[in-house]
């Protein structure tokens, strides 16, 4: 049994300048559950996260997240409003202050803590057991880190705080193996919190580990959804 949607695109076109990227979305992510969007490069599908967040303006249709509608016919909600409903973005190029230590990275996402000392010290003990490197360059220039080691910031920033909705784009680009390995075992204890992540991804092996529901992509439209199991 499918569970309720937490996430709703009816009909959702975009356009960036002169280019249709979207053409109708119609798009379920299913509450509780990863809901992995699969499709080649051009397909539309970081498009998608960004038009969900309010970064590129949907031409018409409707996006509705819970009881909230976060798009409609063209007007929506500004990026930082829909952030505060709880949906947190991890973009493809990770967005992390190079110049800032991992510390302060993470103190800029913890919108609720004025200082280190504010933050819930049980949910960092749980992201630095995740994410070991971490704590290992806590108080390192974000911008030397490793590119995996920079993948695992950008999702800890995103889960410093509780968060109702996680979307992921490729966080498995241009990762060694073993890196890759390690990522799949954090993004499923994640999952085991029950908390509703939409993840674009290409690595199928990456899909297939984590994924319970995949929408695939092709030309701004979506042309195949249903259980992970049924496409593996």
């Amino acid at each position: 049994m499918t569970p309720p949607p937490l996430l709703h695109l009816q009909g959702v076109h975009t356009h960036i300048g002169a280019y249709h990227i979207l053409h109708g979305v119609d798009l379920e992510v299913p509450a509780g559950q990863v809901t992995v969007l699969l499709g080649r490069n051009g397909a539309g599908k970081t498009t998608t996260l960004r038009t969900i967040m309010g970064l590129w303006r949907a031409s018409s249709g409707r996006i509705a997240f819970d009881n909230h509608t976060l798009a409609n016919a063209g007007v929506g909600l500004a990026t930082a409003d829909i952030a505060q409903l709880g949906i947190a973005y991890v973009p493809e190029n990770m967005g992390i202050f190079a110049d800032l230590t991992v510390r302060e990275n993470l103190l800029l996402a913890a919108r609720r803590a004025r200082s280190i000392e504010h933050l819930d010290m049980k949910r960092l003990d749980w992201l630095t057991r995740l994410f070991p490197a971490l704590k290992k360059f806590w108080l390192y220039p974000a911008g030397k880190l490793s590119g995996g080691q920079k993948q695992m910031l950008a999702i800890a920033r995103a889960m410093i705080e509780p968060r109702r909705m996680l979307l992921i784009d490729e966080p498995s680009k241009g990762l060694a193996p073993v890196i890759v390995g390690n990522l799949i075992e954090a993004l499923r204890e994640l999952k085991a919190t029950q908390t509703t992540v939409l993840l674009v991804e290409q690595n199928f092996t990456v899909a297939r580990a984590l994924g319970d529901w995949v929408v695939v992509m092709d030309d701004g439209r979506i042309v195949h959804r249903g259980p992970m199991k049924e496409l593996v």
